[in-house]
């Protein structure tokens, strides 16, 4: 990895709806707790922020035991409950937006970092990007072009400083979804988004 400095100052900017969809569509099993480390040894990681709406109304949510889990180990949860409504056709649906929340956080760290991660691929991010890059940061994106349709947008991907292909990381962050989790107590696995 080129892109990154021993002594910049870096935060992340965890998407993760679109990260999930991403990696989901992949088939790629991201290990967070890697992810995490792989980012520290680029540099002095300062937040690792993770934004995702939950359904408060549901008992259990299937992204629980992961927002716990980052939760305890390193990261910033961003969360709000999302709203469920009923759409034209009659359908339920579910909206739970965060990009004005991740947008928000970035514009405030932009004067106490050097270099950020994006994990979206979303196209309504290249402005932000662009103001924040203004501000003398650089923006790294992570997300991908092997999915189909493609999950990053042209102009997010031309917008940003580097790009990241998720694909290519199984060996930095990614695990194998096939491997038996043991509950043995000897190995402490990540929950992944998917349980």
């Amino acid at each position: 990895m080129m892109y990154f400095h021993p002594n910049e100052k870096l935060a992340l900017f965890i998407d993760g709806s679109n990260l999930f969809a991403t990696a989901k569509s992949l088939n790629f099993d991201i290990d967070y707790k890697q992810l995490r480390n792989f980012f520290a040894e680029q540099g002095i990681l300062l937040r690792a922020y993770y934004y995702t709406a939950l359904l408060e109304e549901q008992e259990y949510s299937p992204l629980r035991p992961l927002v716990d889990w980052l939760d305890y180990n390193g990261y910033t949860l961003i969360t709000k409950p999302t709203k469920e409504f009923t759409d034209n056709r009659g359908e339920k649906r579910i909206k739970g937006n965060m990009d004005m929340e991740l947008a928000i956080d970035m514009m405030g760290m932009a004067e106490y970092v050097d270099h950020m991660v994006l994990f979206s691929g979303d196209g309504d991010f290249r402005r932000l990007v662009e103001s924040v890059q203004r501000k003398g940061v650089r923006v790294t994106v992570v997300s991908s072009t092997k999915t189909n349709p493609s999950m990053i947008a042209d102009e997010l991907r031309r917008q940003a400083d580097n790009f990241i292909e998720l694909s290519d990381m199984n060996q930095q962050f990614g695990r194998s979804p096939n491997t038996a989790v043991s509950h043995d107590g000897h190995h402490s696995h990540m929950p992944s988004e998917d349980k």
